[in-house]
């Protein structure tokens, strides 16, 4: 008897389940999509919070080493030309829980590919630093070395934020920021030209050559990378000299934007 009492409830709850009611699937679907967002949304920030390093990169004598000094201690020092990383923790000024790992790498020819190569991975961000003075007499071997970074297949899938810190501003001779980025999208954009045909093999067949750099069909600028770009001019000297504070705000702010 029980069972019979039952079992009107029972064909109902049946008849609800294989005809749900389209607001109660509305909410479900609903609820679903965020669930989703909040998974890719976790899973980006695992990723970006795994990569903490800010690597500065350039030639040698740019003046990579003192601007890491001067970051982290706010003081001059002499310095010569680095063969290996250096590291430390930089604080952003204005949000002591705010920091990146700043890890200085050398620039010798023979050295920054390889070091680019171990920590490439890691880079949240990218400083690369132009010297501003010698701009214009070492401009290809600036070119040859970004355009180097920008093509890397781990730089690329990534797309860590890429300062260009142009420094040594405070040398009457220095080349500004707008003309460093000018000459270096045409130099860029001549060496795309040179490396974009594949090479060939004895029996005239491709075999592949690096990535494309910029838009197929039209001149190189930076706005057509995947990471954001942005220039600034510095001081890692400054304007004093070894007595005066380093001129570099608007790296700085940079920092502390990425952090």
């Amino acid at each position: 008897a029980m069972a019979g009492g039952l079992e009107p409830h029972l064909e109902a709850l049946r008849r609800e389940l294989r005809a749900p009611d389209p607001a109660v699937l509305s909410v479900l679907l609903a609820l679903l999509a965020v669930a989703i967002t909040l998974l890719i949304w976790r899973f980006v920030q695992g990723r970006r919070s795994s990569r903490q390093a800010v690597l500065l990169l350039g030639l040698c004598d740019a003046g990579k080493t003192l601007l890491f000094a001067r970051l982290l201690t706010g003081k001059y020092r002499d310095t010569q030309t680095s063969i290996t990383d250096s590291s430390a923790v930089y604080r952003v000024s204005n949000d002591k829980s705010a920091n990146v790992t700043l890890i200085d790498l050398p620039g010798h020819e023979s050295l920054r590919l390889q070091f680019l190569e171990r920590f490439k991975a890691a880079a949240r961000a990218i400083v690369f630093v132009v010297d501003s003075v010698a701009f214009q007499r070492e401009v290809k071997d600036v070119a040859e070395f970004l355009y180097q970074v920008l093509v890397d297949s781990t730089v690329l899938k990534n797309a860590p934020a890429l300062l260009i810190a142009c420094n040594k501003q405070d040398v009457t001779m220095a080349k500004s920021a707008k003309l460093i980025q000018h000459q270096l999208e045409k130099e860029l954009n001549t060496l795309r030209v040179t490396r974009s045909a594949a090479p060939t093999s004895l029996d005239g067949s491709a075999t592949g050559g690096p990535p494309q750099l910029g838009k197929k069909g039209k001149d190189f600028d930076f706005s057509q990378l995947p990471m954001k770009v942005e220039f600034v001019e510095c001081s890692a000297r400054g304007s004093k000299g070894e007595e005066g504070d380093a001129d570099f705000e608007g790296l700085e702010k940079w920092l502390a934007k990425i952090a």
